[in-house]
C-alpha cells in the first residue's frame, strides 16, 4: 500500500504527463518548423526547387513577383497551407476564382514543376506549401532581391476558401488605416506591411486596378506620371508597378511614393502625409534596410498557420489536387 507521500508523488507525475501531452498537442506548429527539417528526409529538396524556379525566372523575369504574389495570397488565407493551389475541379471553393485573385494570380504551374521535380526524388516527403514558400524566396533572390532561411515543415490544406480570399486579402483601393489594420489581423506589423507593400518594385497590374487612380487629377498624384499611365489603360491591359526598373528587386518603389509616383491607390497611401511615411523615406534611402526589413518581414508572414492545417493537413502529391 502508497504511503501518503507515494500517492502524492504519484499523482504529480501523472498530472505532469498530462500537461507534457496537452502541451505537445497544443503547441503552435511554426513552433516545430525547422530549416532543416528535410535533411534526412529529403536532403537535395531545395536545390531542385531553386533548379526549377531559375529556369522559370529566367524564361519570363516578370514570374518572380507572381510566385512572390501567390506565396502573400496563400499565407492570407487560411495560413500558409497551399490552400490557394487547389484548382476548382479539386474543390467547388477554390480560392483561385476569388475577385483578389481570377485572372490575376499566377504561377501555378511553376508550383506544379517545382513539385514534379520533388516527387520524382521524394515522393510525398515534401508539402507543396513549403514548396510555394521556398519559391517565393528563391524568385526573389534571382532577381536580385534577399535571401533568407526558411523555416519548413507545413502541411497542405485539405480545403480552400473563396469566402475568406474574398474578405482576407488586401484590396488595391485599400487606405493606410485599412492595411495596418488587414496585416495586424494576420500578426504582422505596420512596418512589416510597408516591406512587404515593397515587392511592388517588381511585377505589373492590370489597368482596371490604376484607371480611377490616374484619371482622378488628384493633389496625390504627379500629372505627367498619370498622363503616361493613362496611354494604353484598358481594362486587363498590364502596366510595370515601377517604370524605372520593372524586372529588379530594388527600392525605386519607395523612390517612386516620394514623388506621388505609386501605380496604385493601396502603394501611394504609405506616403500620403501618414505614420508610415518615414519608413517609406528610410527604405528609399537605404536599399540594405528596405530588403532586410523585407526578408524578416516573410519570415514572419511564412509563420502564419491554421491551427487545423497543422492538425489534419496531408503531403498532397499534385498540389492543384487533392490526394
Amino acid at each position: 500500500m502508497n504511503s501518503p507521500t507515494n500517492v502524492s508523488r504519484t499523482s504529480y507525475s501523472a498530472i505532469a504527463s498530462a500537461l507534457l501531452l496537452f502541451l505537445l498537442l497544443n503547441t503552435p506548429v511554426n513552433a516545430q518548423l525547422s530549416s532543416t527539417f528535410y535533411d534526412n528526409t529529403c536532403p537535395n529538396a531545395l536545390n531542385t526547387i531553386r533548379t526549377s524556379i531559375r529556369q522559370a525566372v529566367s524564361r519570363e523575369r516578370r514570374m518572380a513577383a507572381s510566385l512572390i504574389r501567390l506565396h502573400f495570397h496563400d499565407c492570407f488565407v487560411q495560413g500558409c497551407d497551399a490552400s490557394i493551389l487547389l484548382s476548382e475541379a479539386a474543390t467547388s471553393t477554390s480560392e483561385q476564382t476569388a475577385v483578389p485573385n481570377a485572372g490575376s494570380v499566377r504561377g501555378y504551374e511553376v508550383i506544379d514543376a517545382a513539385k514534379a521535380e520533388v516527387e520524382k526524388i521524394c515522393p510525398e516527403v515534401v508539402s507543396c506549401a513549403d514548396i510555394l514558400a521556398v519559391a517565393a524566396r528563391d524568385a526573389s533572390f534571382a532577381v536580385g532581391g534577399p535571401s533568407w532561411t526558411i523555416k519548413l515543415g507545413r502541411k497542405d490544406s485539405t480545403t480552400a476558401s473563396r469566402d475568406l480570399a474574398n474578405s482576407d486579402l488586401p484590396f488595391f483601393g485599400s487606405n493606410v488605416n485599412e492595411l495596418i489594420a488587414n496585416f495586424a489581423r494576420k500578426g504582422l506589423s505596420a512596418r512589416d506591411m510597408v516591406a512587404l507593400s515593397g515587392a511592388h518594385t517588381i511585377g505589373q497590374a492590370q489597368c482596371f486596378t490604376f484607371s480611377e487612380r490616374i484619371n482622378s487629377n488628384g493633389s496625390d498624384i504627379d500629372a505627367g506620371f498619370a498622363s503616361t499611365r493613362t496611354r494604353g489603360c484598358r481594362n486587363a491591359n498590364l502596366a510595370p508597378l515601377d517604370l524605372v526598373t520593372p524586372n529588379s528587386f530594388d527600392n525605386n518603389y519607395f523612390k517612386n511614393l516620394i514623388q506621388k509616383k505609386g501605380l496604385l491607390e493601396s502603394d501611394q497611401t504609405l506616403f500620403s502625409g501618414v505614420p508610415t511615411d518615414s519608413i517609406v523615406s528610410q527604405y528609399s534611402s537605404s536599399p540594405t534596410t528596405f530588403k532586410s526589413d523585407f526578408a524578416a518581414a516573410m519570415i514572419k508572414m511564412g509563420d502564419i498557420i491554421d491551427p487545423v492545417t497543422s492538425q489534419n493537413g496531408v503531403i498532397r502529391r499534385i498540389c492543384s489536387d487533392l490526394n
